[in-house]
Parts: structure tokens; C-alpha cells; sequence
């Protein structure tokens, strides 16, 4: 029975009255009150009827340009550390050496030792290889890869030893080979200067 009225329909509200004074109100003016009581004052500024309730949310409030004022000079003053801040950085990046962009790269030198394997790698090399030779149609890389990390984390410590060793040795080589390589190139570029300095 959607059309028929009933006695649980809701009763019309009646509105709740303003308490003010008739009085003149510093920032406002006076009040007047509509028929239904609600209570309207003139703005100042626009000469408006604005109602009371809504005086805070009126455009040419006092009030609102008093706050508008205030945030415009908030935002102003973090715009301006902002600013400084930027400023000390670039100041900071300027002075220190810039590294190069990355569409120029760094140009590799071929004659350096390359960086040895870790004792895991080492272990990987091993295992593919038994791998292979239990699973010869498989050919999934990643399978591979997963059967090893599985095996290389449930091995112990006295079975991660000997490649734990042999990766120490090839440390160990890497170091040396390095060390030589750079006594090499300071050698060179000595050389290169004295070749300068002569001509």
C-alpha cells in the first residue's frame, strides 16, 4: 500500500528558533527574522541578507578574508623555505663533481680482472650439471634455477664449505689480479704524462 497515506509517515518538523538579540552585532548589523523564525542579518560589506547560521560560510565575511589573508601569507612563507632550501641544495650539488648522465656511459676497461664467482654460483655450476644428467628433457631454466636454491638452503654448513673455500681462493686471486691491473694503469698513465711533458 505504497500510495495510501498512513500514520507512520514522518510528522513535519517545525524548525527551532535563533536565540539572538535584536541588537546590532559588531561585525554583522542587525537581525531580522523571517516568517518561519529563521534569523537573517545584512552583511556589511555587500549589504546582503545572509542567515546567521551561515555567516561563517559567507563570501564577504570579515572573518573568511581575515583567515583567506592569513593562509595566503602561511603558504607564502613555506614557499619562500622551499625556495631556500632548493637553493642550499643546488648550491651543495654545484660544488660537488657530477656523475655522468646516463646516456654516456662509462666506458669499461677490457683488460680488468673479472669479479669471481660467489660460493653459491660455484655450487650452481655443479648442480646444473647433475641436474642435466637426471632430468635430460628438461630443458625449463627456472626449474633449474628453483631445484637449486631449494637444495643450496637446506644444505649445511659442512656441506657448504668446500665451495665456500674455493670462493674464497678466486677472492683472493681477483684481489691480487686487481691490485696488478692498477699498478699497470698508474704505470701507463705515468708514462703518458712524461711523454706529454717532453714534446
Amino acid at each position: 500500500m505504497a500510495g495510501s497515506s498512513s500514520s507512520k509517515s514522518n510528522p513535519p518538523r517545525s524548525r527551532k528558533r535563533v536565540e539572538a538579540e535584536t541588537t546590532t552585532t559588531q561585525a554583522t548589523g542587525t537581525l531580522k527574522r523571517a516568517r518561519d523564525g529563521s534569523a537573517f542579518t545584512k552583511c556589511e560589506e555587500c549589504n546582503k541578507d545572509v542567515p546567521v547560521v551561515l555567516i561563517d560560510m559567507h563570501n564577504c565575511s570579515l572573518d573568511s578574508k581575515i583567515k583567506m589573508n592569513l593562509e595566503a601569507q602561511v603558504v607564502e612563507k613555506v614557499a619562500d623555505q622551499a625556495k631556500k632550501s632548493s637553493e642550499k641544495k643546488k648550491g651543495r650539488m654545484s660544488s660537488a663533481p657530477k656523475a655522468p648522465s646516463k646516456k654516456a656511459k662509462k666506458v669499461k676497461d677490457p683488460n680488468m680482472p673479472k669479479r669471481p664467482a660467489t660460493a653459491f654460483f660455484l655450487f650452481m655450476d655443479d648442480f646444473r650439471k647433475t641436474f642435466k644428467e637426471q632430468n635430460p628433457d628438461s630443458k625449463n631454466v627456472s626449474v633449474v634455477a628453483k631445484e637449486g636454491g631449494e637444495k643450496w638452503k637446506s644444505m649445511t654448513d659442512e656441506e657448504k664449505k668446500p665451495y665456500a673455500d674455493k670462493a674464497a681462493e678466486l677472492k683472493a686471486e681477483y684481489e691480487k689480479a686487481l691490485e696488478q691491473h692498477k699498478a699497470d694503469n698508474a704505470e701507463a698513465a705515468e708514462g703518458s704524462d712524461k711523454e706529454g711533458e717532453e714534446e
